[in-house]
């Protein structure tokens, strides 16, 4: 049964035979208010349905649990709470999903990125677009800081019903395998799955590539409308995977032969990129970006790609012409000196093999590079001496620090990096010491690379949160001198 009220609302029944109103689904005890359905989510650390007297304090209507708890509220008792909550919440907010043009990116790589091409190319074509991604959640009118990638899904829910109120027409959302597979996006459907690429990471919590594939791949199996159009990486094995099974539903993009969308024309400097695209049914199309690097490339084919059709070419000229700095993919700063620093969020082999090769590349061989990064702890270890080789392929020379080691020794951690390394390198696992070391070392035409941490504005040092943030160390140092 449905309230129509001016806010969406749905209607529980009490077992006395009354009902009772809901009109937000929260599963934060903490965050409950009058009219909340809280939702008792039994995770790793903790058990929502210990936290049902702090609900019932701040007001909750109604419980979704998965036992009966005591408590005089409403309950529904379902298996799972997780399998439940996205359906509930997207019914009470009046299943917003159906009122946007939904675009879902996955892969290993360049999600973040392409979600930004995306959404200035939809913006472009005068949408006013939500995004929900790494760095920035946006309603639409306002921006904050994410706080994860996918995040619960009722509240993944709640979000999209702020667009819609908002008068967003459109979500451009990265989709975390993570998100995937403990159902976070439950509720949603998208008209636009993307996938970029698929290479090892997370492999600490999914075990195997097949089993990384298979929670990427729910995006298109769960998660579409009907007659839903994507974008799949065609040079991607995994890629290739999808379109097999989808051959009606998705497009195909790619630098080799045998994509239906493909770049035939490119160069790019430390300046931006000039390409030609040629798309299966359409006209060839000239495009200019400042973003750099052949990822950058693959990128913008991808968003390209996903929108052809839905949008007029003008749009994706201007969208494309016109996309923002993501802050930490390739966020270059300049210094006095006439050094420059990039910073990346690169903290894969392939990642930081890309990116270093890029900047290689685009700056010949005569100004000395200097990569700087660390790994994870509690992550896919098998990667921290193939980031050591990955590095030393183009790099000059290494400084090994420490990213968000967690409950790892950040020491053994950079002892395994330097295993893999061949040119010469240091360990400093103090990263705001190390930051300040590999800058007062710089000289004129030298690069440095900072990377793994991109735009995170914290260090993870077991349950400690230390705020720091590479880009912003780097500007402070430069406006000290």
């Amino acid at each position: 049964m449905r309230a129509k009220d001016e806010n969406v609302k749905a209607c529980v029944k009490h077992q006395d035979n009354f009902y009772v109103q809901i009109h937000d689904v929260i599963s934060d005890s903490r965050d409950v208010k009058p009219g909340t359905l809280f939702a008792c989510i039994k995770g790793e650390k903790s058990d929502g349905h210990e936290f049902v007297r702090t609900a019932e304090e701040n007001g909750a209507s109604a419980l979704l649990c998965e036992r009966e708890v005591d408590s005089d509220l409403p309950q529904i008792i379902v298996e799972h709470v997780r399998d439940f909550l996205g359906d509930v919440a997207s019914f009470v907010y009046d299943n917003p999903s159906s009122k946007l043009l939904m675009v879902g990116i996955t892969g290993t790589n360049g999600k973040t990125t392409t979600t930004y091409i995306t959404r200035r190319i939809l913006q472009s074509a005068g949408m006013r677009v939500g995004l929900l991604g790494t760095i920035i959640e946006s309603d639409g009118i306002t921006e904050k800081e994410a706080d994860r990638t996918t995040p619960e899904s009722c509240i993944v829910q709640r979000q999209l019903h702020n667009m819609v109120k908002n008068g967003c027409s459109a979500c451009v959302m990265e989709t975390s395998s993570h998100g995937l597979y403990l159902g976070r996006l439950k509720g949603a459907l998208y008209d636009v799955p993307v996938f970029t690429n698929l290479y090892p990471e997370h492999l600490d919590f999914h075990l195997n590539m097949e089993n990384y594939f298979e929670a990427k791949k729910l995006l298109f199996t769960n998660y579409t409308k009907k007659n839903f159009i994507g974008a799949v990486n065609h040079d991607d094995p995994y890629g290739r995977r999808l379109l097999s099974e989808f051959p009606d539903n998705l497009r195909g993009f790619g630098m080799n032969e045998g994509a239906s969308s493909r770049v035939i024309e490119s160069h790019t400097s430390l300046n931006g990129t000039e390409l030609v695209i040629e798309m299966k049914e359409f006209e060839s199309l000239s495009l200019h970006t400042p973003l750099v690097g052949a990822f950058n490339i693959m990128n913008t084919l991808c968003a390209v790609t996903a929108m052809r059709g839905r949008v007029d070419d003008c749009a994706i000229i201007e969208g494309v012409a016109n996309v923002p700095q993501v802050p930490g993919r390739l966020e270059r700063i300049d210094l006095p000196n006439g050094a420059c620093v990039f910073v990346d969020f690169a903290h894969t082999p392939s990642a930081l093999r890309s990116v270093l090769g890029t900047i290689r590349k685009l700056s010949g061989n005569d100004r000395r590079i200097i990569s700087m990064f660390g790994h994870g702890g509690g992550r896919y270890q098998q990667n921290r001496p193939e980031l050591g080789k990955a590095a030393s392929e183009f790099a000059d020379e290494l400084i090994i620090t420490s990213d968000n080691a967690r409950d790892e020794d950040p020491a053994l951690i950079a002892e395994a990096i330097a295993s893999g390394a061949s040119i010469p390198y240091k360990i400093i696992t103090d990263r705001p010491e190390a930051v300040k070391i590999g800058l007062d070392e710089l000289k004129k035409g030298d690069i440095l690379v900072i990377t793994g941490k991109g735009p995170e504005r914290f260090i993870t040092i077991k349950d400690r949160k230390i705020p720091f943030n590479d880009a912003e160390a780097v500007k402070a140092w430069r406006d000290s001198r």
